[in-house]
């Protein structure tokens, strides 16, 4: 007698098989991207450091914009204060962030399709460019992705009346609390909301929600979102910020053909710190595929949270076109729509010949391999040697701390430009030894190391140049000795 498919270890094992590839990919993105990949600082996230450096709870130097990505910079104020300012600890609060978006973007997707597609969707999500960028950056980008995921989860296992129902009640609302501190996650509130209340099954699921729990749970966020309030209440212009409302009216136009070219212009790619388009072709056919799904089953809890998402975030990018990251889940929705779309019409076409369902698989398996080793492969050339890109990030940090090793170094001034101190000022918090000084003052010391934007050619030959070869200005240090060591 001839085997069946299921008789196969390779059959037995294709989900397990799935979840380990999950788990590399998720490996490769804490040990390359997190270290090696662009392995270098962007403006933004030398900005992030010290944002989270200077924050303070003290009355008297309260800062009203510290309040802004708070728990986010909370997180990185932690690190820092543990590993000291360095490149993993600065980027270690957005890598544990993005293993926890993964992980509950496969459990999501898990509950809304079939185990196949959420597998095959998680594996090209977190290979597209955008993901494994924002999972690696030290900025608070990661945290639209986070927000807009575990909400989506809690609200799916208080809908369905999961095990630990409370804890999960009290889960959603502390996360939709602490997502009002970042800007433009009120729409993301306000969709599911909206969703919830148009939806029939989803009215009647509320309904029999436990009101003296759903107390319980909204007294803890009330208590997280005080203090924003009060910030608000105080400096009302925190609250147009996080409305995502412009201080100058832009350019309409021009901000809607620079969200084109963010998603579809295939043609002319640019170059900055983000790549653009942020996803490839294969990956925007899925989505035009899951769009046309869209438009066919409106009539599905899912359909509805989708739709109001995209309704109230379009005008909200219209304005803001840099917030790229909020638009990330209802795309991984599409594309999971796309993929359930593409095997089902597969299957439907062969519903008795098992062999032709497995043959399908052969150019599906191409289809998605060749999306993955090509959005790994341009996010690994893309960031490592293309000038434009890799022009963005600075290797300065970690260039100063290989210099701040020498066990013999004694006392040490660093003398920066005016911009540059209080970015500097942050890494001397956590080294012995060394004094941060605008070059328009500087102190002298035994050691003295000036920066590139701090240094001038009237200033006496030095003992030693740091150079950078992945820098266009590869002159980045200037070291002075005035004592023997």
């Amino acid at each position: 007698m001839g085997k069946y498919i299921i008789d196969y270890t390779l059959y037995r094992w294709r989900y397990l098989l799935g979840y380990g590839l999950i788990g590399l990919i998720l490996l490769g993105v804490f040990v390359v991207a997190g270290l090696y990949i662009p392995g270098a600082l962007s403006h933004s996230e030398i900005q992030s450091v010290v944002q989270s450096d200077s924050l303070t709870f003290s009355l008297d130097n309260f800062d009203p914009e510290s309040m802004i990505n708070l728990p986010y910079h909370l997180l990185q104020r932690v690190s820092i204060e543990v590993f000291g300012v360095t490149n993993v600890s600065i980027k270690l609060p957005s890598l544990l962030m993005g293993l926890a978006a993964a992980i509950g973007m496969l459990v999501l997707l898990r509950m809304w399709f079939r185990r196949n597609v959420a597998v095959i969707t998680t594996v090209l999500v977190i290979t597209t460019g955008q993901f494994l960028f924002v999972a690696q950056s030290g900025t608070q980008s990661i945290v639209y992705i986070f927000w807009s995921i575990w909400l989506l989860v809690a609200a799916m296992m208080v809908s369905r009346r999961a095990k630990w129902l409370t804890a999960w009640k009290i889960m959603l609302f502390t996360i939709a609390a602490l997502s009002l501190y970042t800007p433009l996650s009120i729409y993301i509130l306000i969709a599911l909301m909206s969703a919830a209340l148009l939806h029939p099954h989803l009215r009647y699921l509320m309904r029999r929600l436990s009101k003296p729990k759903l107390l319980v749970a909204s007294f803890f966020a009330l208590l997280i979102v005080t203090p924003l309030a009060y910030v608000i209440w105080i400096e009302p212009s925190i609250g147009l910020t996080l409305l995502g409302v412009p201080s100058n009216w832009p350019d309409f136009q021009a901000n809607a053909f620079q969200l084109l070219r963010q998603y579809l212009d295939f043609f002319s790619p640019s170059s900055g710190t983000l790549m653009t388009p942020v996803y490839g072709l294969g990956s925007m056919i899925l989505i035009m595929l899951g769009i046309f799904r869209l438009v066919t089953t409106k009539y599905t809890a899912r359909s509805y949270i989708t739709v109001s998402w995209i309704i109230l975030l379009l005008p909200v990018l219209v304005i803001n076109p840099d917030f790229v990251s909020i638009t990330f889940v209802p795309v991984v929705l599409l594309m999971a729509m796309g993929i359930s779309t593409l095997l089902s019409n597969w299957y439907r076409l062969f519903p008795l010949n098992p062999y032709a369902r497995m043959a399908g698989l052969i150019p599906l398996s191409v289809l998605i391999g060749g999306m993955v080793l090509s959005g790994v492969d341009r996010y690994m050339y893309g960031y490592q040697y293309d000038p434009q890109i890799a022009g963005n990030f600075s290797q300065d940090l970690r260039l100063l701390n290989q210099e701040l090793k020498a066990k013999d170094r004694g006392n040490t001034a660093l003398v920066v430009s005016d911009e540059e101190v209080p970015f500097y000022q942050a890494v001397a918090h956590y080294q012995k030894n060394i004094i941060v000084t605008p070059a328009s003052s500087p102190i002298a010391a035994p050691l003295t190391i000036i920066s590139h934007a701090a240094y001038t050619t009237s200033i006496n030959p030095p003992w030693r140049i740091v150079t950078d070869g992945m820098s266009n200005d590869a002159d980045r240090f200037y070291i002075y000795k005035t004592t023997a060591k």
